[in-house]
């Protein structure tokens, strides 16, 4: 799933609208998303009477944002611009940050030791082997692309560079999500610069517009599914503390991190700060990490289902209010009232 959706929006993403907000990105994308964890973890420890193993993995896995449904808002609504990139672009990278903290929570609450130096030798190999691998690979299949002009051999390249980077990563202890960020990033851009054709670029975007589409349609199934099937009145307490949490969380880390560049150019504006609160929705990799959770995990059961339920809350309550919200900042237009359409019609 989670692929699909990187490789899509990094196909879309470029390095030049990248660079400039590259500050920002990473910091929410890094700081950002251990704040938000540590939020949720404590609130999950002391309020929903947890123990520290099981809140810490739910807070890391729930860290990262997927707002999928707001930037297909955006696009609906026409939306371009700073706030659309701050949104998409920290979806993108923030999930590394958050897969290499799971991983961490979840050694934790298995019981392993975890010193000081094994914890910096996973980060920073687990991160730098990851962009390595998906450099590779992306280098590799930008060499292969140039042999050819036929678009659907184009798009197997993609498709092999995004899902091949991941699996090579991951069979080598490193963060298969890095490494397919990585290898969009490269062929994104790259890519442009004649190594993919003019018709597959217009295929790339369209296949991957549609992966993305059916991954996050198997999201909505997913959550179905499950809740359909969940007693939720035997966690009602959890999971009212993980929606509360999740929230206060996503604004612990925004609100401070923007502050941080008030008086720069790179000042975030506090309308497009409550945009980047509200629209933190949670999606796949959440869902993806809660349900490859090992089965030795204490509590696995309730954090899978509060896991779904900080999702579905989500997805349905945030995300339906977006459009609401993105009119009263001014992003996008106002409806038109009543009189105006008859008016219209008249004429």
């Amino acid at each position: 799933m989670r692929c699909a959706h990187v490789g899509r929006s990094l196909v879309a993403v470029t390095w030049n609208q990248l660079r400039r907000e590259l500050s920002v990105i990473l910091t929410l994308a890094s700081t950002g998303v251990v704040l938000s964890g540590a939020v949720t973890a404590v609130g999950m420890h002391y309020v929903a009477r947890w123990e520290w193993p099981s809140a810490l993995v739910f807070g890391s896995l729930i860290a990262a944002t997927d707002p999928v449904s707001v930037i297909a808002t955006f696009r609906e609504a026409k939306v371009h611009g700073r706030l659309r990139l701050l949104i998409e672009a920290e979806s993108l990278l923030n999930d590394g940050t958050a897969a290499v903290a799971f991983g961490v929570a979840v050694l934790f609450a298995a019981g392993h030791p975890l010193t000081a130096a094994g914890l910096t030798k996973d980060l920073f190999g687990g991160v730098g082997g990851g962009l390595l691998c998906g450099a590779a690979v992306a280098g590799i299949a930008l060499l292969l692309t140039r042999r050819t002009e036929d678009h659907l051999v184009e798009l197997t390249f993609t498709t092999v560079a995004a899902y091949g980077s991941f699996l090579l990563a991951e069979q080598v202890d490193f963060s298969g999500v890095f490494a397919t960020i990585a290898a969009g990033l490269i062929i994104g851009n790259w890519g442009t610069l004649g190594g993919i054709s003019d018709h597959g670029r217009e295929a790339v975007q369209a296949f991957w517009d549609y992966a993305a589409f059916v991954a996050n349609s198997l999201v909505f199934l997913l959550i179905g599914m499950h809740e359909a099937k969940q007693n939720f009145a035997a966690v009602w307490l959890p999971t009212l503390a993980a929606l509360i949490f999740v929230v206060l969380g996503r604004a612990v880390a925004v609100y401070p991190i923007c502050l941080l560049f008030v008086r720069s150019d790179l000042r975030v504006t506090s309308r497009h700060q409550h945009a980047l609160v509200w629209g933190g929705l949670r999606g796949a990799l959440a869902l993806a990490l809660a349900l490859g959770l090992p089965a030795e995990i204490s509590g696995r059961a309730e954090i899978i289902t509060v896991s779904f339920a900080a999702v579905a809350f989500s997805v349905f309550v945030q995300g339906l209010t977006i459009p609401p919200l993105l009119r009263l900042i001014g992003e996008i237009p106002p409806l038109p009232h009543k009189e105006d359409v008859r008016t219209t019609d008249v004429g």
